[in-house]
């Protein structure tokens, strides 16, 4: 259980880097025009936005610490 903790840790907190620095970006459709069988959309790319980021390294090395610690 140890293992998996800090395992666990270092995978969330790697992620959760590679967030905060922008490296994570998604693409939304979003549609803008429908008139009736006609439509029109547009691909919108967008990032994680930085703050989730920090939380995740944050946890990670909260869940490292826990598992250093347990016996």
């Amino acid at each position: 259980m140890r293992i998996a903790l800090v395992l666990a840790g270092i995978v969330l907190a790697a992620v959760g880097l590679a967030a905060f620095t922008g490296q994570f970006h998604f693409t939304q459709d979003k549609e803008v025009v429908k008139i009736g069988g006609l439509s029109a959309s547009v691909k919108e790319e967008r990032s994680v936005p930085q703050w989730i980021g920090g939380v995740a390294v944050l946890v990670g090395l909260g869940l490292v610490a826990t598992g250093a610690m347990r016996r």
